[in-house]
């Protein structure tokens, strides 16, 4: 069976990659990072829905990168600000290279148990607008992937990136999802934690709008 390596957050996008990548057949190698974030929800959704799958091995990786901050969601000194779905420039929830980190380390692990294949969730339609989810970065980071391993140098066995929601709606994976059983009670989505979602942080009025376009 080939193996995959899923970045998994816990949130929406993640998740459904996660049971997309199970569905085509792949053994699923789910990394999650605790990144520094002020909350861990997420981590918390990330456990269960990869034990629920389940997949074959769920990895949660240690990685301050609240040390150097640079993030309202890592930075204790920076507020996380209401959201704006219009917006036209990138929000403070943006985490510096945050999945050029993840991925490179995605590419470590996928080299150690030979795989070819790792998914990312990331979506260039509805989102907040930052660098590292857009198709130019994640073409760019495959290909210096595939040039620094040994696997895709010297065994001519290239790793792809698989973005398989980078052009579609929130909405459309939304009913993926459905498809594919996610329960989307075992994700989340709102930068704030808490008990509940704020609903007025970018990630929420995003999911709020995907799952009322998807009804």
């Amino acid at each position: 069976m080939k193996r995959a390596v899923v970045l998994l957050s816990g949130g929406l996008d993640s998740t459904i990659a996660m049971y997309l990548a199970k569905s085509k057949g792949f053994e699923v190698h789910a990394l999650s990072f605790n990144y520094g974030q002020k909350h861990n929800k997420e981590l918390e959704m990330a456990k269960t829905s990869a034990a629920i799958l389940p997949v074959e091995k769920h990895i949660i990786i240690p990685l301050p990168m609240h040390v150097w901050g640079g993030s309202a969601l890592t930075d204790t000194s920076l507020v996380i600000e209401d959201g704006d779905i219009n917006r036209t420039d990138i929000p403070n929830t943006y985490v510096p290279a945050r999945n050029m980190v993840f991925l490179s380390i995605a590419a470590s692990y996928a080299e150690s148990i030979e795989s070819q294949d790792i998914f990312i969730g990331v979506s260039q339609l509805d989102y907040s607008g930052y660098v590292d989810c857009r198709e130019d970065f994640i073409k760019a980071m495959e290909n210096a992937i595939n040039k620094g391993t040994v696997m895709a140098v010297e065994k001519n066995k290239l790793i792809k990136i698989h973005t398989p929601f980078i052009n579609i709606t929130k909405a459309e994976e939304i009913k993926l999802g459905r498809e594919l059983g996610v329960n989307f009670d075992l994700t989340w989505s709102c930068y704030r934690g808490g008990v509940s979602p704020c609903g007025k942080c970018d990630s929420c009025l995003l999911r709020d709008e995907a799952f009322r376009n998807a009804e």
